[in-house]
């Protein structure tokens, strides 16, 4: 059974950093691209970051130059890291997967067809 965990949420200062861990299981990375979306209270989910099977990237604007998205295939492990932390960053961040060509990657969220549950980042003083 596919499945996709989160990890390395918690409470952060702002300008502080977090490394999100999305693993996977029951099935191999190498067909898929990996989205990172967020919901924070009240609002919408958005598509944070995504990378595609060829490695290729994008970054929402309110995140670029800040998160890294980055995967190990042998690993079954996406990462997102995260600098420069700030308080419009606190949500709860879920990976999500499709089956994709080598230099696509998706931050729609009826794009994708699996997800995780969740981790939850919290940027407060």
């Amino acid at each position: 059974q596919l499945q996709l965990v989160e990890s390395g949420g918690g409470l952060v200062q702002p300008g502080g950093s977090l490394r999100l861990s999305c693993a996977a299981s029951g099935f191999t990375l190498d067909g898929y691209s990996i989205g990172w979306f967020r919901q924070a209270p009240g609002k919408e989910r958005e598509g944070v970051s995504c990378i595609s099977r060829s490695h290729a990237t994008y970054y929402a604007d309110s995140v670029k130059g800040r998160f890294t998205i980055s995967r190990d295939n042998a690993k079954k492990t996406v990462y997102l890291q995260m600098n420069s932390l700030k308080p419009e960053d606190t949500a709860i961040y879920y990976c999500a997967t499709r089956y994709s060509s080598a230099y696509v990657c998706y931050v729609r969220n009826n794009a994708m067809d699996y997800w995780g549950k969740g981790t939850l980042v919290t940027v407060s003083s």
